[in-house]
């Protein structure tokens, strides 16, 4: 039965964030991990890219967006659709949609596994079938 322990040094509440992201949301947040991974690497400080959980990742996603905001905001002619744009992203609120607010550890794991949000593994870390923890940690695509 899936435990606290899965959530590894992630607050629920963060989980619970996290599940609550659009598709293309995730895709900024698993964009930028990678980033960190890769740039952490060139550099030949690995133990860099540990730093980059999710609760930074959630930081940088805001600040990016409200940079976003700000940048574009000064074109009077992108201005309007830009702020709707950033205002209705997940991304930029602190409050949690309310069909999550509630959810427990184990309800959560349920939403993580389903076949719909499996992206959200991929922020967390590999989960095994015979294995009910989730741990954070690298993920590496193979490129071909």
């Amino acid at each position: 039965m899936p435990s606290v322990e899965m959530l590894g040094d992630n607050r629920v509440e963060d989980i619970r964030w996290l599940c609550s992201l659009s598709e293309s949301e995730l895709d900024l947040l698993i964009s930028l991990k990678e980033m960190a991974i890769r740039r952490a690497s060139i550099i030949g400080h690995e133990s860099l890219s540990n730093k980059f959980d999710l609760k930074m990742l959630r930081g940088l996603g805001f600040v990016l967006m409200q940079q976003l905001n700000e940048r574009l905001g000064d074109n009077p002619e992108v201005a309007e659709s830009v702020s709707g744009c950033v205002d209705g992203s997940n991304l930029v609120k602190h409050e949690i949609k309310e069909e999550f607010r509630e959810m427990g550890v184990e309800e959560l794991m349920t939403y993580i596994r389903s076949d719909r949000k499996k992206r959200i593994a991929e922020l967390l870390g590999d989960d095994d079938d015979d294995d009910d923890t989730v741990t954070v940690k690298k993920k590496k695509k193979n490129k071909g």
